[in-house]
C-alpha cells in the first residue's frame, strides 16, 4: 500500500494529486519547487514502473514543467529523481532564474530552506492548483 514517506510529508505541502503521483510544493520560498510523488508501495526508481507508468510520469512531469515555466516566467526548469536521502521515488521540478541564491549550481545542500508563511503558503498553492488543475483529480 503507498505511503508517502515522513520526510516528503514534513517538507512539502499538498498541492493535490494526479492519476498517478501525488503533486506537492516543497515549502522552500527561495524557489518555485514542485514535487511529483507516484502513488506506487517499494518504488525507488523510474526502471520499477510499469512501461505504461513511465509514460504517464513523462506525461505528468512534462505538464508540471511546463506550467511552472510559463506561470513563473522561469529561465530553467530543473527536473531531477535524486532519492539519496528519501528512497521513495520522487521528482523534483525547479524553476530557476540567472538571479536566484545558488545560479548557476543544484539547488540541493547548499544554504537553509526559507519556509512559506501561512498566507505566502495559501497563495502559491493557489495559484499551482489554478495552472495545474486540467491534469488534478
Amino acid at each position: 500500500m503507498y505511503e508517502l514517506h515522513p520526510k516528503l510529508a514534513q517538507d512539502t505541502f499538498s498541492i493535490g494529486e494526479y492519476e498517478l503521483s501525488e503533486v506537492r510544493l516543497m515549502n522552500d520560498t527561495r524557489y518555485p519547487w514542485v514535487i511529483l510523488v507516484p502513488k506506487r508501495f517499494n518504488v525507488g526508481e523510474i526502471y520499477q514502473l510499469s512501461e505504461e507508468e513511465q509514460q504517464r510520469l513523462i506525461y505528468e512531469s512534462s505538464f508540471t514543467a511546463q506550467q511552472m515555466m510559463e506561470l513563473f516566467s522561469a529561465e530553467k526548469m530543473n527536473v531531477a529523481a535524486i532519492g539519496n536521502i528519501v528512497e521513495q521515488l520522487h521528482l523534483h521540478h525547479v524553476a530557476r532564474f540567472t538571479t536566484d541564491v545558488t545560479w548557476p549550481l543544484p539547488v540541493w545542500g547548499i544554504g537553509e530552506a526559507q519556509a512559506y508563511s501561512d498566507v505566502a503558503a495559501k497563495a502559491m498553492l493557489s495559484q499551482l492548483r489554478r495552472v495545474l488543475d486540467d491534469l488534478l483529480i
